[in-house]
């Protein structure tokens, strides 16, 4: 009899360990009673560590989960808490689906089983199948606009020229040049809207010596009050891409920066290696990550989600297309630029894939 009850206690723990989800068993005074394999992975803790101690020694965060843990076990209804966002140990802060349902076999009454979802990924994916949606519909606007637009130009342009070989009076000609100059003004205008005319021009790059390139150039932009510090990964292999247009971007992303400190304050450059990291639909086996961090004011949340459209600026005397052409640039090279904002500290994340490109 007692080797049969053994035996059984052992099939519950083989078929949690099966399980993808991560599972955690807590008895009534909601302390830590079994969990599998997979809630191991995701609290980085082993079940011996961590038995007979609160749920709250697995992460941070779980005291939102005890007003709805306490409820289930009162009237044995099950519960969910959906996008809980949790700190596991080291730092790592995830975000969880977690549904809470109480057993109901008389041996482990008054016990609770906790179905845990990690969901970060797949917020990341539709953030980022979002922002390239983003991106194609903006190019394809821009294009459909930029031929509206060039060509009534063009016209308004040729018959200023043709007008000014009509008059006689120079005073009268300089009206005629600033019909000339305002159609050559906007002309441009279009032209930066939609990014480099010209493809990627790929060679051997390393991002390392891009961002020391910039952070020279955006120095010497600036005054003393600016401090730019450099964490830079030096496993990080040189990869293909066009060097001017990878500078470009970096230097649009970090004058922004400078511009939101209104020229005072500490910019970090922060590379990483990513292994095995999706952007939108593609997996890449190495990813160089790029932060570009600033203790600015931070961005509004009204305007984080459009600040990669064009003609989109908080300032006043800003044309609004350094983001959109830097997300344009980014893009052409395989990558995704991301954007994480709150008072005191914006980042801005360039992802780069780091295998060949198809040139």
């Amino acid at each position: 009899m007692n080797r049969q009850s053994s035996a059984n206690n052992e099939i519950p723990r083989w078929l949690l360990d099966s399980l993808s989800t991560a599972v955690v068993v807590l008895d009534r005074r909601f302390q830590v009673a079994l969990m599998n394999s997979a809630a191991e992975n995701l609290f980085s803790v082993s079940f011996r560590q961590c038995r007979g101690l609160p749920l709250a020694h697995l992460a941070e965060g779980t005291d939102m989960l005890m007003v709805g843990l306490r409820r289930c076990l009162a009237t044995g209804h099950p519960y969910t808490e959906r996008e809980l966002p949790l700190t596991v140990p080291g730092e790592h802060a995830i975000t969880v689906d977690c549904t809470v349902s109480p057993v109901s076999e008389r041996e482990a009454q008054d016990r609770l089983v906790m179905e845990i979802r990690q969901v970060d990924r797949q917020l990341k994916l539709n953030r980022e199948e979002h922002l390239i949606a983003q991106h194609n519909n903006t190019r394809m606007l821009l294009r459909n606009l930029a031929h509206e637009i060039k060509n009534p130009l063009g016209g308004l342009r040729g018959a200023a020229q043709l007008l000014e070989h009509e008059l006689e009076l120079e005073e009268l000609k300089e009206y005629t040049q600033v019909i000339i100059g305002e159609a050559d003004r906007l002309r441009n205008l279009v032209d930066r809207m939609l990014g480099p005319s010209h493809p990627p021009s790929y060679v051997e790059v390393n991002i390392h010596q891009i961002l020391e390139r910039v952070r020279t150039l955006v120095l010497a932009e600036s005054g003393d009050g600016l401090e730019i510090q450099q964490d830079y990964d030096p496993s990080i292999p040189d990869m293909r891409g066009d060097s001017d247009q990878l500078i470009q971007a970096v230097l649009n992303i970090v004058r922004n920066a400078v511009q939101a400190l209104e020229g005072r304050g500490m910019i970090s450059l922060r590379t990483r290696i990513e292994r095995h990291y999706t952007i939108g639909p593609a997996c890449h086996r190495l990813v160089a990550r790029v932060d570009i961090i600033d203790n600015g004011p931070g961005i509004p949340d009204d305007q984080r989600h459009v600040i990669f459209f064009p003609m989109i600026s908080g300032r006043a005397s800003g044309t609004g297309l350094g983001l959109s052409i830097a997300q344009i640039l980014i893009h052409q090279h395989g990558g995704l630029i991301e954007c994480q904002s709150r008072p005191g500290e914006t980042i801005f994340t360039l992802l780069l894939p780091l295998e060949k490109v198809d040139e």
